[in-house]
């Protein structure tokens, strides 16, 4: 790990982020021994340096590392991250924080492996072997302790292998009835093997359509079966899989309602996360959710829970986004 880098900063063009926006956003172009990047840092301040060990984050020197509740570091980092090159860049940076973590941050993970396309996937593998040097599967294999979303996701990076388009309403139906019989029409627990024999095979779009069809045939959502008193851990990490499949932005609209409510610790973070990961996605629908189920506008939920400054407006303006196209999703 070398020391830290000088940087170079200047005024940019902020047109995209909103034309009634005003931060105080500085362009930061970092040399390394390897590249130049482009990143964004937030003027909060303090003295800004490079994080060398990623040639793409940055962190910030200050007394106060803390503003109101939200740290320097998250502020920074979240700014760092979107503003990116790429989405898959993106990607792959939060799955390194994911897998670093003292406790994998498996909820990261999957909504990843989950929201994203097969081809986009390839692109985070690829981005995350020349940033990091190591493969992104082997870091999931390897994880320790072994944890029921730990087999999850491998099942759902194989299938991402297979770059499979089509889906088939047969299918659908056939695994709909295995994933019956071997979990609510059996006496005992779900069958591990069967579930994740179909999550390898299967492509999301293949999946989602076999949830549907569950729902059809039986006359409620699979994830109802799963709500179970009893249910074991497997259980309990299937459910937030399927449905973070079966319909993403009313995952996202509770995962940012708990986030915003809750008593997490590092709330700030949790936001970023999922509002950077969605801006360009369908962030209009999750607005939409959110609306209805909470009776508030989710820039407004954001406003009163982040203590005002550049960052919580940076996060206001990525959450008020409204979304043309799904590009990067499946």
């Amino acid at each position: 790990m070398v020391g830290l880098m000088t940087i170079t900063m200047k005024m940019v063009d902020l047109m995209t982020l909103g034309a009634n926006w005003q931060p105080k956003l500085f362009g930061i172009r970092v040399t390394t021994g390897l590249k130049m990047v482009d990143i964004m840092a937030i003027n909060i301040g303090c003295q800004l340096a490079a994080k060398s060990y990623l040639g793409i984050g940055i962190s910030c020197r200050t007394n106060n590392m803390t503003t109101g509740g939200v740290s320097v570091k998250t502020s920074s980092a979240s700014l760092s991250m979107w503003m990116l090159g790429s989405s898959h860049e993106r990607d792959a940076a939060v799955a390194r924080e994911a897998l670093e973590q003292g406790d994998t941050n498996f909820k990261a993970l999957v909504e990843i492996f989950v929201g994203r396309k097969s081809s986009h996937i390839a692109l985070i593998k690829q981005a995350y072997q020349k940033n990091y040097g190591r493969q992104l599967d082997q870091d999931i294999v390897r994880i320790e302790p072994p944890h029921p979303f730990q087999k999850i996701l491998v099942a759902i990076s194989t299938s991402h292998k297979a770059h499979r388009a089509d889906v088939s309403q047969h299918i659908a139906k056939c695994d709909a009835r295995r994933l019956f019989e071997t979990g609510e029409g059996s006496s005992g627990t779900i069958e591990e093997t069967v579930v994740l024999e179909i999550f390898s095979k299967r492509t999301i779009s293949q999946l989602k359509l076999t949830f549907s069809c569950y729902k059809h045939i039986y006359g409620h959502d699979y994830t109802k079966s799963l709500k179970r008193g009893n249910s074991t851990a497997f259980e309990d990490a299937l459910k937030m899989v399927v449905k973070c499949i079966l319909n993403p932005p009313n995952y996202y609209a509770k995962t940012l309602y708990v986030s915003i409510k809750g008593k997490t610790v590092n709330k700030g973070s949790l936001v970023a996360r999922v509002i950077v990961s969605r801006a360009e996605v369908d962030m209009d629908e999750i607005q939409k959710i959110f609306r209805r189920k909470y009776g508030m506008e989710l820039r407004e939920a954001i406003s009163e829970s982040i203590p005002s400054g550049d960052y919580r407006d940076f996060l206001v303006d990525l959450a008020s986004k409204t979304t043309t196209a799904q590009t990067i999703s499946s």
